[in-house]
């Protein structure tokens, strides 16, 4: 019983967080995103790459900002001065957009 109460704060958590994340405009995410060195690095559909992790399914939106602001790696920092705090709503608007990748239980490869 504790175990499923755990578990049910923390998708409450979740969503609130979730709906911290405030309203972008997808369209100029994707042109942000594709102008503005993203893509480069995470791929066109967030799949990821040499230089940089994939995107798809990303974090909620206060621990994106924070790496986006702050980077642990070798990624720019991409402050307020270079990047608003709309911007940055529009991206993760985009983000959101990218297809999740198929359950590997339904690829008849693995089967």
């Amino acid at each position: 019983m504790l175990g499923a109460g755990v578990a049910a704060g923390l998708m409450g958590v979740s969503a609130a967080i979730a709906q911290n994340a405030p309203a972008g405009n997808t369209m100029n995410g994707k042109k942000l995103y594709e102008t503005t060195g993203c893509s480069q690095c995470h791929g066109l559909a967030g799949q990821g790459g040499a230089a940089g992790p994939k995107l798809i399914d990303p974090t909620p939106f206060p621990a994106f900002v924070a790496q986006l602001r702050t980077p642990r790696q070798v990624m720019p920092p991409y402050t307020e001065r270079v990047m608003s705090d709309q911007q940055v709503a529009d991206i993760y608007a985009h983000v959101k957009t990218f297809p999740l990748p198929p359950d590997p239980s339904t690829l008849s490869i693995l089967k």
